[in-house]
This record gives structure tokens, C-alpha cells and sequence, in this order.
């Protein structure tokens, strides 16, 4: 992922700036799987020149917070999800259908009323705009196949197996166009692997390694619990993580810090590597670079130095952007302890 060893990241998004969105609404909502047009601030004709503003101030909190793989923060979503999964052929995004959501509370999704197909780039000019704008190794995240045929009303396929498989051709393609653009790494949101382990386990592994199919860049599988804002007690175990030892991606991102995971699921990931949280996200305590350095040492009683990146639980979208900045300051400052002690 990079020659630094104990590489740090984001898992993908960062606090949106209270003048663009409204954080009310934000909070009031689920997390959404249509748009969600009323989140924004700022009149749609000069929307896009906002959002780049953002993402500036984004990429260089993390930047001077001490990162060394920078994302966009994801400032022009809405959700980690809906942005990709809305753009797509074969979606009726104006008559959303009610569905369960994972945190038990009723949602709307988009309705899947045609073959699903990708028609154009989505993300491209996303990634262009970041790494035209930093001189530190990138990520980029997508929705992954298994998420979105779990966040939408099939009324079309008759066979979730086949839409998801048609999900993971679009991302396919978009990841492809993204790597082309430059991107360092992509990294696939797939949550709801650990809210539906019963159907993952029958396709979402193989949905997972059609989207990855022919990527040359390096890869990363995030699975988690959901956004701390919005799931409170979390199980210190996961339904679903083993399996994905027999994903094709190099890197596993999972939560550790906040469930308390019980790291010893790692040993069933052998030859992967763990990109591991270690900030909590539920907690508006700000962690020491003390407390971060004793959570890398946990997983490097089970992992090597170079099989582990370093990275908050989850998004941290719903965070106060000044608590966001300095926990990530104390991550950096956490694994720049560990750093030395491995470095001597």
C-alpha cells in the first residue's frame, strides 16, 4: 500500500463542512439510499464548485494530520453508496420502495426496474481532483456488489444472485476507469456482508471477486458493524470475515477499536493484509497517541509490521469535524511511536 511500514489511512469519509451540508438533517435521517438533495446548503447550480472547496479542506486535514494515504473524504456524497448506485442504468431512483434497513428501521431504496448497467464514469473526476490536489499516495472507496444488491427493491432480475453479479460488472468497470485515472488504491464498502452473513455466504463472495476482477492497483474489502452515530453496542465479533479469505483483494478492513474486537478472527486471514481500526468512533474521547500505539501492538501480536495498516473503525462522516482531526492526529502520532520502536 506504501513503503512506509504501519501505513495510515482513512476508511473513506470525512466530516462535510457545516456550511455545505446540514447536519441536522444528516442525523435525522438514515443513512440514505436515494438522494437526499435537502442535506445540501448550497444552491445546485454552484454545488460542485462547493463540494471541491471541501474536499480541499479535507485532503489537507489529513494531510496535516499525518496520513500517509489520503481519500476525498468522500465530501460530494450524500452517502458512502448512493452517489454510485443512483447513476446506474436499470435503477428507478424517483418512485423509491420501502425496505427493511439494516438497522432494523424501515428505508427507502431505489427500485431495480431494468438490467443494471453502467452508463458513464461516476467517480473519475472525484479522483482527479484528489490527486491533482496531494503528493501522498491515494484511495478511492466504491460500494461493493453484495451492498448494493442489499440497499435496493429487485423488480426486475427475480434472482439477487444475478443482480449482484450485474452490480459487480458496474463497479468493475468504475474501478478500472478509476485506477486509469490514477488512483493508488480502491477500496469496496461491503457492510452489509456483516448484516446479511446468510447471503453473503452463498454469492457475496463470488460477487466480490467479479467486481475485482482484473484490477492491477491495490485493493481493500471494508466490512463493518455500521456508523458509530447510528449502531451503539456493537458485537465484539463479526458474522462474517473468515470467508473473505477467499476474496481476491490483498487488504480486509475491519472495525477493532469500538466492538473490541477479539483479534484473534486475524489468524483466519492469513496472507492478507488487515487494514485495522483503531479509533473509536463512538466515543467523543479523543484518544492518546499512547492509547493508538497500544492498539497497533495488539495487532502486531498477531500480525507482522507489514501485513497491517493502520486506520479508524469506520467513516467518519457524523463526527464534529475539530474531534475527527484530532483523533486522526493522534492515529498518526500513535503508529509514528510504534514506527520507531520496530525501526529501533
Amino acid at each position: 500500500m506504501t513503503n512506509t511500514l504501519l501505513p495510515t489511512t482513512v476508511v473513506g469519509s470525512y466530516p462535510q463542512p457545516d456550511w455545505l451540508v446540514d447536519r441536522n438533517v444528516l442525523a435525522q435521517n438514515l443513512v440514505p439510499r436515494v438522494r437526499m438533495k435537502q442535506m445540501w446548503r448550497v444552491p445546485e447550480e454552484v454545488l460542485e464548485q462547493a463540494q471541491d472547496d471541501a474536499t480541499l479542506i479535507a485532503i489537507r486535514d489529513m494531510e496535516r494530520a499525518g496520513l500517509d494515504i489520503i481519500t476525498d473524504g468522500e465530501i460530494r456524497r450524500e452517502s458512502y453508496s448512493n452517489r454510485f448506485a443512483l447513476a446506474l442504468d436499470g435503477v428507478d431512483v424517483d418512485n423509491p420502495a420501502r425496505t427493511m434497513g439494516r438497522a432494523g428501521k424501515e428505508t427507502l431504496v431505489p427500485r431495480v426496474v431494468g438490467k443494471i448497467r453502467r452508463n458513464r464514469p461516476v467517480e473519475v473526476r472525484d479522483v482527479e481532483f484528489l490527486v491533482a490536489n496531494t503528493d501522498r499516495r491515494t484511495k478511492i472507496t466504491l460500494p461493493g456488489p453484495f451492498t448494493l444488491s442489499q440497499q435496493a427493491s429487485d423488480e426486475h432480475y427475480g434472482d439477487e444472485e444475478a443482480m449482484a453479479m450485474d452490480y459487480a460488472a458496474a463497479v468493475n468497470e468504475e474501478a478500472k476507469d478509476l485506477l486509469a485515472a490514477g488512483v493508488d488504491v480502491i477500496q469496496f464498502d461491503e457492510p452489509w456482508m456483516q448484516a446479511r452473513p446468510e447471503a453473503a455466504a452463498r454469492f457475496g463472495v463470488r460477487a466480490l471477486n467479479r467486481a475485482l476482477e482484473g484490477l492491477e492497483g491495490e485493493t481493500v474489502v471494508h466490512v463493518c458493524f455500521g456508523y458509530a452515530a447510528v449502531v451503539k453496542d456493537k458485537p465484539s465479533g463479526y458474522s462474517f470475515l473468515p470467508q473473505l479469505a477467499d476474496c481476491t483483494a490483498g487488504t480486509i478492513s475491519i472495525e477493532a477499536a469500538q466492538p473490541k474486537l477479539d483479534l484473534a478472527v486475524l489468524d483466519e486471514l492469513p496472507g492478507k493484509r488487515i487494514m485495522l481500526g483503531v479509533i473509536d468512533l463512538g466515543s467523543a474521547e479523543v484518544e492518546t497517541p499512547a492509547m493508538v500505539a497500544e492498539r497497533i501492538r495488539a495487532g502486531l501480536r498477531r500480525l507482522p509490521a507489514e501485513r497491517l495498516v493502520v486506520a479508524p473503525d469506520c467513516g467518519m462522516k457524523y463526527l464534529p469535524r475539530p474531534r475527527a482531526f484530532a483523533k486522526l492526529r493522534a492515529m498518526a502520532e500513535g503508529a509514528a511511536i510504534v514506527r520507531h520502536e520496530l525501526q529501533g
